[in-house]
């Protein structure tokens, strides 16, 4: 194998582990819940403790890397992914469930963002946008193998292996990774272990205690103390990041318009999309009566109309600019969310995948947007808080997503007397997460016309815009 190519699709391993056991998972709650002897909603918290773990832990990343070697660190975090895996196929309670699928976020905030940060340390300037392109292919490939590997297993034989398949890849990396990922470290700076006790205990009690105000793995009482505390904490970390010269997580930074309306707004947007991997599925199975391979089958539709529009994202910015394409979109992408609702059992099958195929797009299209217009203003010293900051930020929002769409659901099968697989519920819960997406658009509109014309190849002089050459363009 080339040298050039041989680090990339190491780091691609980890990336790839993770997307297949996250897209696989959603296709198999359903069967996942009647073996645990739990109600399929209640799965939700299996999904939100992973990025429970992902938003507490990926802001040290970085910190971690520096500290203990990015060689250790990323086959480390393999290791603790793996462990997680088979601690999730031995479950045989949901609290069992939960404390697995938290142990693979832990190995999943540290391996992926390690990864990388590899890469851009250890891997020439000229050579880096070869070299991420073969990372983000696992990232596009995985979910649509996902949804159809994970509805199969399920369907023709037992869910655990969904949580198996993956330590073969996972041991090749492990190996690949010690033998060939160079132990890079950089000077280690000073560690806001303070702040990070309040930001990253705040986040997880306020999700655990959000999570579980369905009355599913802790009383309620319990859930409303946690959900308080873990409040009061996050409070207390603004406070303390105020007064502290070199705060974990730079909150002065939501002061920049694009930033704000990038991570603000992108997280309005990204509720709707982490409520996605729940409702769909639950409603293909529990309200159609399809099988999980069946299901799999429909809902890996979204990933190719993603992988189709990284095609031509960049060109789509080119032409219209950030702030049209991102308001406009946004307003797309959250009808496209609204109408999986009307989905019903006699919907031919050709039309919702037609439907998943179109939203798959635009989603994908508002995150290149979103991903590229957050750091458009960020000057070069405060880029490592940026990223940090927003990768926090959207496993945050997709946790969030997952649960308000939980409790959507119940919440229409309580008011309107119907057993939860109705279809009708999903009609309400679809919309509900459908109009918080929908409300990014007055972040969006707010951005000034030329916001990032840098980054799509356009700069604007008085009313004409001046097309950038194309060796200028940065925007992916």
């Amino acid at each position: 194998m080339r040298a050039d190519r041989r680090l990339p699709l190491i780091i691609a391993t980890a990336l790839f582990i993770e997307n297949m056991d996250s897209t696989a998972i959603a296709t198999s709650l359903p069967a996942i819940a009647a073996d645990l002897g739990t109600e399929p909603i209640a799965l939700k918290l299996a999904l939100t403790a992973y990025l429970i773990a992902l938003a507490v832990l990926i802001p040290v990343s970085g910190w971690v890397a520096d500290r203990f070697g990015a060689r250790n660190v990323f086959t480390g975090a393999i290791v603790v992914f793996l462990l997680g895996s088979i601690g999730c196929a031995n479950a045989d309670s949901l609290g069992q469930m939960v404390a697995a699928r938290f142990l693979q976020g832990a190995g999943g905030a540290l391996m992926v963002p390690v990864g990388r940060l590899v890469l851009l340390r250890a891997v020439p300037k000229a050579d880096l946008v070869r070299a991420l392109s073969w990372v983000t292919i696992p990232a596009l490939v995985a979910p649509m193998l996902g949804p159809p590997l994970g509805g199969a297993i399920s369907t023709y034989a037992d869910w655990r292996w969904i949580f198996l398949i993956n330590l073969p890849m996972g041991v090749l990396g492990i190996w690949l990774g010690w033998r060939f990922v160079p132990d890079l470290r950089e000077p280690v700076k000073p560690m806001d272990w303070f702040g990070f006790a309040l930001s990253g205990g705040g986040l997880a009690l306020a999700l655990f205690g959000f999570s579980t105000l369905g009355r599913h793995l802790v009383p309620l009482q319990i859930a409303l103390a946690t959900l308080a505390l873990g409040v009061a904490m996050l409070a207390g970390y603004v406070l303390h990041a105020r007064r502290h010269p070199h705060p974990l997580l730079d909150l002065k930074l939501f002061r920049l318009r694009s930033f704000r309306a990038g991570v603000v707004g992108g997280s309005l947007f990204r509720i709707g999309i982490g409520a996605t991997p729940l409702l769909l599925p639950l409603l293909l199975q529990l309200g159609f009566g399809l099988s999980p391979l069946q299901s799999g089958l429909l809902t890996f539709a979204s990933a190719i109309g993603a992988m189709f529009m990284k095609t031509i994202a960049a060109g789509v910015l080119h032409r219209w600019g950030f702030r049209r394409v991102l308001w406009v979109n946004a307003l797309i992408g959250a009808s496209s969310m609204i109408v999986y609702g009307a989905f019903r059992p006699e919907t031919p099958h050709w039309l919702i995948l037609g439907v998943l195929l179109v939203g798959g797009c635009f989603r994908s299209l508002q995150f290149t947007a979103l991903n590229a217009i957050s750091y458009a203003d960020v000057d070069p010293p405060r880029m490592g808080h940026a990223s940090s900051l927003a990768g926090m930020m959207q496993q945050l929002s997709l946790a969030l997503g997952v649960t308000i769409g939980g409790y959507a659901l119940q919440a229409a099968a309580g008011l309107g007397g119907r057993d939860l697989g109705e279809p009708a519920n999903f009609t309400w819960a679809f919309l509900v997460v459908g109009l918080v997406s929908a409300t990014s658009v007055f972040l969006m509109r707010r951005l000034p016309a030329d916001a990032g014309a840098e980054l799509a190849g356009r700069a604007e002089v008085g009313k004409e815009v001046v097309e950038q050459k194309p060796e200028q363009r940065t925007a992916t």
